[in-house]
């Protein structure tokens, strides 16, 4: 652990303004995508998410200009990808399209001063580094593992559902699918049980947008909860030091790669686990939900034929397609789509739309839990990025569905679900259902 770190240094890493922050105060009424010309149109706007309104955008995006051109005086120059073929050909060239400058947008490359504070993370490296850091943690996914801990899973799972109240509504999100990933996450850190929410809390902070009444309200408050993360792991990374386990922190703080990082290096690659293991699995099981209920002959299926479970979850994670984005940025030169891309260009690979690319899938906006090729959906990624936690991401949705399928009529919907403010995340805030036991 790095002493020369400090709590200013890590507040300031924390005090940047995004641009996802500049979109959402500067243009809070967007209007539909079919009243704006296709040059003004920037899907980068959280409120096109949390009122759930991005699909005709990308949908004219995909239509009339794949490789799509935007510029910000916080960020500079960046491209929206939205076709399938083009999103899978940029994360599958880490060469021409790095993940060095970040992950999401950002400041312009020449803007970023060399010698400032900055959260950084294996998944915003390139090879050889990326891959030499990644490798000290990805054991955790190993199938031999998968294996062990899916009897935990199954039996947390169980419990929570038969606590669930029979005819009363109750908020999905928090009861089933912040609990499940918050306990298995503090398995995989070996996090004290009894603080579990901690890490809720610190992965809903990292991307959250300062509002009156959000998440987090401003951006001391969010730098300071984020210095209180760090000052717990620095707690938990002594403990390991001298009582090692098979947890994630004991794997960083162990591994050839990574045992001698400074304090906001090793952040950064808790966090990416943190983030990685809560908000993507918590809000394709609460997508899950919203989604059958939405599509009802699609749940009917499911009830009448649980065998269909496997097939399902795919389909769940590519229409749900919880990180909406991931950014690279060009090396050199290039081209794409016909568009000639600059070095130093950001390019937002737009995850959220290529999963619903008509070429690729059809009927993509509706759920289909018999489609044929819904394992080919880039949620979690392509390339020397792929998600490492995905199988077990998808071993979580199977056996909740396995037991949900045992135990209850249905799980009703009482209303539209409250969404994430971010257009990176695109997840739930709160989904109010019912269910009937069988």
């Amino acid at each position: 652990m790095s002493e020369s770190t400090t709590a200013d240094d890590l507040g300031e890493a924390f005090s940047l303004r995004s641009p996802d922050q500049e979109q959402a105060e500067n243009a809070a009424d967007v209007p539909a995508a079919s009243d704006l010309a296709v040059e003004d149109i920037n899907p980068l706007n959280p409120h096109l998410f949390r009122e759930h309104r991005w699909q005709d955008h990308f949908a004219r995006l995909r239509s009339e200009d794949p490789v799509h051109f935007n510029e910000l005086e916080t960020s500079g120059r960046y491209w929206s990808i939205t076709k399938y073929d083009d999103v899978r050909a940029v994360d599958g060239d880490w060469r021409t399209f790095s993940s060095d400058s970040g992950i999401t947008l950002g400041q312009p490359v020449a803007d970023i001063p060399e010698d400032g504070p900055e959260i950084v993370s294996f998944i915003a490296m390139d090879p050889p580094t990326q891959t030499e850091q990644r490798n000290t943690v990805r054991g955790i996914s190993a199938p031999k593992n998968l294996r062990n801990i899916e009897p935990l899973i199954r039996e947390r799972t169980i419990d929570i559902l038969e606590a669930l109240p029979e005819g009363e509504t109750f908020d999905w999100v928090d009861t089933v699918s912040i609990e499940l990933t918050t306990m298995m996450l503090a398995t995989l850190f070996d996090f004290p049980f009894e603080d579990r929410r901690l890490l809720t809390r610190w992965s809903d902070i990292v991307f959250a947008i300062p509002e009156p009444g959000g998440v987090v309200e401003s951006m001391d408050q969010k730098r300071d909860e984020m210095v209180e993360c760090v000052r717990y792991f620095e707690r938990l990374w002594e403990e390991r030091l001298h009582n090692p386990g098979d947890d994630l922190v004991s794997m960083l703080v162990h591994g050839e790669a990574t045992k001698n990082m400074p304090t906001v290096t090793h952040l950064g690659n808790l966090l990416l686990l943190i983030v990685g293991g809560n908000d993507t699995t918590r809000n394709t099981m609460t997508g899950s939900v919203h989604g059958l209920n939405k599509y009802p002959d699609q749940y009917d299926q499911l009830i009448a034929d649980p065998s269909l479970v496997p097939n399902m979850v795919p389909e769940i994670i590519r229409w749900q397609t919880p990180l909406a984005y991931m950014r690279r940025t060009a090396n050199h030169d290039t081209e794409l789509g016909g568009k000639q891309i600059l070095k130093d260009d950001q390019l937002l690979m737009w995850y959220v739309s290529a999963n619903r690319d008509e070429e690729h899938f059809e009927n993509a906006e509706a759920i289909d839990i018999n489609r044929p090729n819904a394992d080919r959906h880039l949620s979690f990624g392509y390339g020397v990025h792929f998600c490492m936690g995905s199988r077990l991401a998808e071993m979580q949705l199977r056996v909740l569905w396995e037991e949900v399928l045992q135990r209850f009529e249905r799980i009703e919907t009482k209303g539209e679900p409250d969404r994430t403010f971010s257009s990176f995340v695109n997840g739930y805030a709160n989904l109010p259902v019912q269910v009937t036991r069988k």
